[in-house]
């Protein structure tokens, strides 16, 4: 029975045996191993379990190694999206999968110290990859740009913008999606991907803002009345910025009416009280100061035949 499992033994290692040649079939094989003394049995099989270990070893070594320096890579992406302040979520989905693309590499460097061909794992990891970028071609999209929105701070939570064709405030910015609060307080989600690769308008980046304003007055008013009226009006309210300077001009002359263009500066957070307390005060103000808002008007020719 003992020679038996030993000659099993032998069999299965056949091909670490120097006189068994890559060519034998199984049965040529067994009759050549059938000739080798104990002895030279035994010193093939100690030879197999030296390899053995020797391969265990290698495993083992390329297992711990990779884990470390996987483990110290991702420590070190971990402390520079830290420093640039990204955000939480985006921090534990690339630290996730920079621990398993590691744990792929480590798995093929495995395969390939057992003698297998890696080609075909390769080959299907690659497979897999593309098929799943197509799948999810839009969600990697969103997620690049959401990254690029937290990278590049176009804007920040709590920053009034308008992209994509919708204006409201920043609530919040998550891994594919930025969250915006419009006026009536309705919730838009806007995709990153388009966000992050169209056109911006921040009103928040910067603390002053330009409110430009528009009266008009009738043909036959003094234009320079109105305008020392308007002037009286901005020196009023304490919200409006000396410097820049106001300006006001005459823009143009429309169809039924003079128009003015008014532009001031004031603070950020003064622009809607200024633009909508100006125009009450001008709306007040003008018919006192004998200034008159004109009405659309039509001439109508009736002609008798």
């Amino acid at each position: 029975m003992i020679w038996d499992f030993v000659m099993m033994t032998a069999t299965a290692v056949a091909d670490s045996v120097a006189t068994v040649s890559k060519s034998m079939n199984v049965s040529e094989a067994i009759e050549t191993l059938s000739g080798l003394t104990l002895g030279e049995v035994l010193h093939a099989t100690t030879d197999l379990a030296v390899s053995i270990v020797g391969k265990i070893i290698k495993l083992l070594l390329i297992w711990y190694i990779g884990r470390w320096l996987s483990r110290r890579l991702i420590k070190v992406i971990k402390v520079v999206m830290e420093r640039r302040d990204v955000n939480l979520s985006i921090r534990s989905f690339v630290s996730s999968l920079l621990d398993v693309v590691t744990m792929a590499i480590i798995i093929i460097m495995i395969i390939s110290v057992l003698g297998i061909d890696t080609s075909s794992f390769i080959a299907l990891f690659a497979s897999a990859g593309v098929a799943v970028g197509m799948a999810l071609s839009g969600t990697l999209q969103n997620f690049a740009g959401g990254v690029i929105i937290l990278l590049f701070r176009p804007f920040k939570v709590g920053d009034f913008i308008e992209a994509q064709g919708v204006a409201g405030t920043v609530r919040e910015i998550q891994m594919f999606n930025t969250l915006v609060a419009t006026g009536d307080n309705k919730i838009i989600l806007l995709p990153n991907g388009p966000v992050s690769t169209g056109i911006i308008n921040n009103y928040s980046r910067e603390t002053v803002r330009r409110v430009d304003l528009v009266y008009s007055i009738s043909y036959g008013d003094d234009f320079e009345k109105a305008k020392e009226v308007l002037m009286r009006l901005i020196s009023e309210d304490a919200r409006i910025l000396g410097n820049p300077a106001p300006a006001i001009a005459l823009s143009s002359l429309a169809a039924s009416s003079i128009d003015i263009s008014v532009k001031v500066w004031s603070k950020q957070e003064d622009y809607w009280g200024v633009m909508f307390d100006m125009n009450k005060k001008v709306y007040e103000t003008f018919p006192k100061e004998g200034l008159n808002f004109p009405y659309q008007t039509f001439t109508v020719n009736v002609t008798k035949e």
